[in-house]
């Protein structure tokens, strides 16, 4: 790795303060936001410049956080789930630790959150003390203050709270959302929760003018991913990827201003490409293995058509989509169109009111179609066009009139997954076996072991809903190769009924030595009437199956119950008296509380 030799001089480089809050969406005035009460945030915007199309590469904390610090896309890595510790190359440095070796007194104050296997000494000082004022004499700093007041955990008002700035009743809801009390009130306390942000950060950019540091630092404002109501965080709509930025320039480095303070900044930029663009204003040498784009300083890169997007497993449930979204577009394939964007999160649901609430209309039919899309199974391919769309309702994929479009939006999409070399081909389940001494990523740089291209392309015919077309997957499935036979297998889950041709293969694959190959082979028999053979199958896998084989196991159990495939007491009396680790214990504990 090229550094700058020697120690770099504070009066050389700049101070770099990066104040972040969560889950939250551009709800700020300077945003146009008028519901907002941000004046620090839109104070600093008037000295800065505010990025249109900014994005978190995952709509989750962690998958987003390991995506910041590894200067990867989290779904080159293997990180790109919720909650895992995925090993990565130890020649991989992350971007705290090329800062450091640069001079830099690097803090955290104080979320790390990080998908990967424990690596001690990132930071100079990790914790709810660390500051920049702690460094030595002339030390130039980079600093991370993160605020939880807009995470999900404080969207519920507090019991006995009235005073809300903004009174529910008169609270504007996004079209998704039914209009309940609930959901108006978790509303309006989120805007409230946004005003204490706001003051926070106000906070540190005093601290940083008492010190005499603002002339000699650039300041970053921006959210972990989008917003902490039920449909936001968690989606590849941007209601969970796109994030305010804001970021402000001193006058001495004048010549790095994207624009004029004040002024927006319109291409599009993501997370992956925060590390870089700090390494250029720092003039610290990008490592190779990192892949975003300085968008600012000395070595600032051509800009970007688009960001690319990805979400995997989020808490216990599991999901695959990939994203592009460029200024006027967002296009989404789904490789789990057999999921809703809806499903049950533990977390989300005991914590929040308006999920609970969202889900009872629901179920009661007072959810009009926008609002029930939700807890449907999702399309394959979605297409918004976002300037007269932007809450994304309106999917225009079979939009004759965007065939054009959609065909190039494919394009750049698989471009992107076979320049990052994508993981989310492998279910989780698959890692710790097919990595063997090595680490995941290692694996898929091996084009021979993981043919990438031929097994999209698999996915691709798996998850496209054409009922004549079930012998290219029954091909698929007596391959050699496991994630062909993987994919085969999901296809014929996606088609449900229609997958009534490959009734033989399916069973053939319930033997299959790959526990997730089962997994999906069982679920999808049971629309084909096998069930009691599908659910001693899975039941296996919940006795004996590794963390992740199991997690995969009670999603297709869940499934199944939920499609009365599986009785709910048998489903129970599967999962009764196990006992399960993290995340698995959540659907199994999600199991046992239902009714029957």
């Amino acid at each position: 790795m090229a550094v700058l030799p020697g120690v770099v001089r504070a009066a050389e480089r700049p101070n770099i303060l990066w104040l972040t809050s969560e889950d939250n969406s551009p709800y700020l005035g300077c945003y146009g936001d008028k519901l907002a009460k941000t004046p620090h945030l839109d104070k600093l915007a008037t000295e800065g410049v505010r990025y249109r199309n900014a994005f978190a590469n995952s709509p989750v904390c962690s998958a987003a956080r390991t995506t910041l610090i590894t200067g990867m896309n989290g779904c080159a890595l293997g990180v790109q789930h919720h909650r895992s510790k995925v090993a990565i190359p130890e020649g991989f440095q992350l971007y705290p630790e090329v800062l450091r070796a640069a001079g830099y007194y690097c803090t955290n104050n104080s979320k790390t959150d990080y998908n990967l296997t424990d690596r001690q000494g990132i930071w100079d000082e990790s914790s709810k003390n660390a500051h920049y004022k702690n460094r030595a004499q002339g030390q130039p700093f980079f600093a991370v203050f993160n605020f939880t007041t807009t995470h999900e955990s404080q969207v519920a008002p507090k019991e006995g709270k009235t005073d809300f700035r903004i009174p529910p009743e008169q609270m504007p809801l996004p079209p998704y959302h039914p209009d309940t009390p609930e959901i108006r009130r978790d509303w309006a306390n989120y805007y409230d929760q946004m005003t204490l942000m706001d003051e926070q950060v106000g906070q540190m950019l005093d601290q940083l003018e008492n010190a005499g540091l603002a002339e000699d630092t650039i300041v970053f404002h921006y959210s972990d991913h989008g917003g902490a109501l039920p449909g936001g965080k968690r989606h590849l709509h941007d209601s969970g990827t796109r994030v305010p930025m804001i970021v402000r320039i001193p006058e001495k480095w004048k010549q790095w201003r994207p624009a004029q303070p004040g002024e927006w900044v319109e291409d599009p930029v993501s997370f992956v490409d925060l590390p870089a663009t700090v390494f250029s204003l720092c003039g610290v040498e990008k490592p190779a293995n990192y892949q975003g784009r300085a968008f600012l300083g000395e070595k600032k890169e051509t800009p970007r058509e688009y960001v690319f997007l990805y979400r995997g497993r989020m808490d216990a449930r599991y999901d695959n989509s990939r994203a592009i979204r460029d200024k006027q577009y967002l296009y989404i394939k789904n490789y789990s169109p057999h999921r809703p964007w809806g499903q049950y999160y533990e977390y989300a649901f005991e914590q929040q009111p308006s999920m609970r609430s969202w889900y009872a209309e629901y179920l009661a039919g007072r959810c009009n179609e926008v609002q029930s899309a939700y807890w449907k199974l999702k399309a394959s391919e979605e297409l918004y066009e976002i300037g007269n769309d932007p809450f994304q309702n309106k999917n225009l994929i079979d939009d004759p009139a965007q065939k054009e479009l959609v065909a190039a939006m494919r394009k750049k999409l698989l471009e992107e997954m076979l320049s990052v070399r994508d993981t989310g081909f492998i279910p989780e389940g698959m890692y710790e076996k097919l990595a063997s001494k090595r680490t995941i990523f290692d694996f898929a740089q091996n084009k021979d072991a993981y043919p990438l291209a031929e097994i999209i392309s698999v996915a691709d015919f798996a998850i496209a809903q054409n009922p004549p077309r079930v012998q290219p997957l029954i091909k698929s499935m007596y391959t050699d190769q496991p994630l062909m036979r993987y994919w085969g297998t999901v296809g014929c889950l996606v088609l449900q009924k229609d997958a009534m041709p490959a009734k033989s293969a399916l069973i053939a694959r319930l033997k299959d030595e790959w526990n997730d190959v089962r997994i999906v082979a069982a679920e999808a028999l049971g629309w084909l009437g096998e069930s009691d053979a599908a659910a001693n199958a899975l039941a296996e896998v919940i006795r004996n199956g590794s963390r992740y084989e199991v997690v995969a196991a009670l999603n297709a159990l869940d499934a199944m119950r939920a499609a009365g495939h599986v009785p709910l007491a048998r489903a129970q009396e599967m999962v009764r008296g196990v006992k399960f680790a993290e995340p698995a214990n959540r659907v199994a504990d999600y199991l046992l509380s239902l009714e029957k």
